[in-house]
């Protein structure tokens, strides 16, 4: 194995009463007991390094020796010379560099917050093969501005086979809300107006408020966004209709036909955001909206909840118009979703490993709902939520209830989600989500009687 030389922080002062080679020395034994070099860290050559600073050779030895006898540095064989531990130092003892506070900070025990993957459920083996065959084709000389074709095509596929959705044109995106970012500058104008579910996916509110929206929230109940309090002349409306976030109810069928009607009378686009799509419990399939109402629906999908945020890679099904406003609006900004995740969830799908984790995410996340959802209502603690998705809300009857709950929950280890955060204005419900995705089944179980404590 080869070694790059590292980069020396040497300044030499030649008008200076103290030998270059003393200076040498000195600038390298501060940077060792500094951490600026490490034990480890490979020195240039006596010669590279006397080039490199415009001194003779001798300098640069006489300096080397001097730290030699004083055990900074040390030569191997046919590798060349090497820092070592300062002397000064034992190895337990040497400073470790600053790590800054953010990532200093402990995470708590067990992060119960809904929204995270089940990322630990992945096979490892099939995972690592579709990055290696990621890597097998040429480098791209220009990304494709409407996603990898192949990527495209797996996603087609994907829909159709678990979302029952005939993409007739599907876009390749950088996720959910990158999919918003580029609908509010590309389709919607400064002042429209956008509706919102309340409470609600509040980086798309703020995607459209920075866009110049103006955005007016529209409550959610037990059958989700409530069509009939759309503001009139809505330009569009953002919802989650599979498994409303943050509150968890499912768009029901008379309200998915009421707000496809609505839109066509008004000309209004519908966002709809598939969050948690693919999981369902004990329920009958509903229509998705982009089934519905292809030529007024623009549908957003992600791999971030069902695989893992690493890839990246979203996508979008859409109106042709509105399509090529998006695509319009990224050859005139030079922005394109990055094709390195594309090819890796292509890989993954081409042989069969996505249907298998799907198949998988589906059962684990089917019986660890029946654990919390079992513990909870058997403890007479209200869940609602629970018949889709992988996070449940447990109702509060107040906001000093919430934040007490989330406080003592944080003392004891277990992050919980308070709905007020989901609110773009004044909270009018409160409680907690609580995720059961992103932790191992063996941590929910042991958490149990501990939420069951806190809820009761």
């Amino acid at each position: 194995m080869t070694h790059a030389d590292t980069a020396l922080p040497v300044s030499l002062d030649r008008s200076a009463v103290t030998p270059l080679a003393v200076q040498l020395a000195d600038a390298l034994r501060e940077a060792a007991a500094s951490g600026h070099l490490r034990g480890g860290d490979r020195l240039p050559s006596t010669r590279a390094l006397a080039g490199r600073l415009g001194v003779s050779r001798t300098v640069t030895s006489a300096a080397y020796e001097q730290l030699h006898a004083e055990g900074w540095i040390a030569g191997r064989n046919g590798s060349g010379t090497y820092v070592t531990t300062p002397p000064s130092l034992s190895a337990s003892e040497v400073p470790a560099p600053a790590v800054p506070a953010f990532e200093a900070e402990a995470p708590p025990l067990l992060d119960l917050g809904p929204g995270t993957p089940w990322a630990a459920g992945l096979d490892r083996a099939a995972w690592r093969r579709a990055w290696r065959a990621a890597a097998d084709p040429d480098p791209l000389v220009r990304a494709h501005r409407a996603g990898l074709p192949e990527y495209r095509a797996a996603v087609s596929e994907h829909l159709l086979r678990h979302r029952g959705l005939a993409a007739g044109s599907v876009l390749a995106t950088g996720g959910t809300t990158a999919a918003v970012v580029e609908l509010a500058a590309a389709v919607l104008e400064r002042g429209d107006v956008v509706a919102v579910e309340e409470p609600g996916y509040q980086r798309a509110v703020q995607a459209f408020r920075r866009a110049g929206m103006r955005v007016v929230g529209v409550p959610v109940d037990e059958e989700g966004l409530r069509p009939e309090e759309i503001p009139p002349g809505a330009r569009a409306v953002y919802c989650s209709p599979a498994h409303q976030y943050p509150m968890g109810s499912r768009l029901s069928a008379a309200r998915r036909v009421a707000l496809v009607e609505r839109a066509r009378a008004s000309s209004m686009l519908v966002i709809e955001d598939d969050y948690d799509g693919e999981l369902r419990f004990d329920v009958a399939p509903l229509p998705m909206l982009a089934s519905l109402a292809p030529d007024v629906v623009a549908h957003l999908g992600t791999t971030s909840k069902i695989l893992t945020p690493t890839l990246g890679a979203g996508w979008m099904v859409a109106p042709e118009a509105i399509t090529s406003a998006v695509l319009a609006y990224r050859d005139s900004t030079g922005t394109r979703p990055s094709p390195a995740g594309q090819r890796v969830l292509y890989e993954f799908a081409r042989n069969g490993d996505l249907g298998r984790h799907l198949r998988k995410l589906r059962r684990e996340m089917a019986e660890r709902r029946t654990l919390l959802a079992g513990a909870l209502s058997g403890a007479g603690i209200p869940v609602r939520g629970d018949d889709a998705g992988a996070h449940l809300v447990v109702p509060f009857s107040s906001a000093a209830v919430e934040a007490s709950v989330i406080a003592s929950a944080e003392r004891r280890g277990i992050r919980l989600d308070g709905l007020a955060r989901h609110f773009a204005g004044t909270p009018s419900a409160h409680g907690v989500a609580i995720g059961y995705a992103g932790c191992s089944r063996e941590a929910l179980v042991a958490a149990l009687p501990v939420l069951v404590s806190l809820l009761s």
